[in-house]
């Protein structure tokens, strides 16, 4: 930069060839301009980094949702994230993404986490028959870390109940095989016990209009 400076100034005192030295200065001064932004971005880039080293949001192996996606922290460096999704596809992130925009950190303290199961039954279902079949269940499984059981009635709509099972897990994974476990063979276990008490609609016909 400095000699082709050097050069537009010297091009600048000659008559003939000014133009030239003039093209030669605003071509440097629009280059310094894109330089400029460049080198913001990558120094933005290289102080987040430095903050993520010291605060630590995310740590190696801390398992994260970001931008809808499931993974854990495989790599992290001064510049990008490398997330290791569930599929084993890899998703590269920006290390500023960290300190610009909101995520989840399921491990920042703990791999503990509870998990939920929503079933949608019959208002027939009965309760207490379901809740011991859900406490077999879970005293079946090395799943279940033995901190949360509990199962609810937390809706009631117009043909059927909401009922909710919270359950709790060691991390996510053991949390994610519990709920489909536990969603299983509750089910299983309405359908094979209660099978009236499944959603259904009703029809009531009523005699007196009926052809005589």
């Amino acid at each position: 930069m400095i000699v082709f400076v050097t050069i537009a100034i010297i091009l600048l005192s000659f008559d003939n060839v000014r133009k030239i030295g003039a093209g030669l200065l605003t071509g440097v001064g629009i280059g310094s301009i894109i330089v400029g932004f460049a080198a913001q971005r990558s120094l933005s880039n290289f102080l987040a980094g430095f903050q993520i080293a010291f605060t630590q949001p995310i740590r190696i192996d801390d398992v994260l949702v970001v931008e809808g996606e499931w993974g854990r922290v495989e790599d992290i460096t001064l510049t990008y994230v490398v997330l290791n999704i569930w599929d084993q596809r890899r998703l590269i992130l920006p290390i500023n993404y960290f300190i610009e925009k909101p995520f989840q950190n399921w491990t920042r303290k703990s791999s503990e986490i509870l998990g939920t199961v929503f079933l949608y039954m019959d208002y027939s279902i009965p309760i207490d028959d379901l809740r011991k079949e859900f406490d077999r269940l879970l005293d079946r499984t090395d799943l279940w870390d033995k901190r949360v059981k509990v199962i609810q009635v937390t809706d009631a709509k117009e043909r059927t109940i909401e009922l909710r099972a919270l359950v709790s897990a060691k991390n996510s994974s053991q949390a994610f095989d519990l709920r489909c476990y536990i969603r299983e063979n509750l089910i299983k276990f309405v359908r094979d016990n209660y099978p009236q008490s499944l959603p259904a609609n009703r029809v009531i016909f009523n005699n007196a209009d009926a052809p005589k």
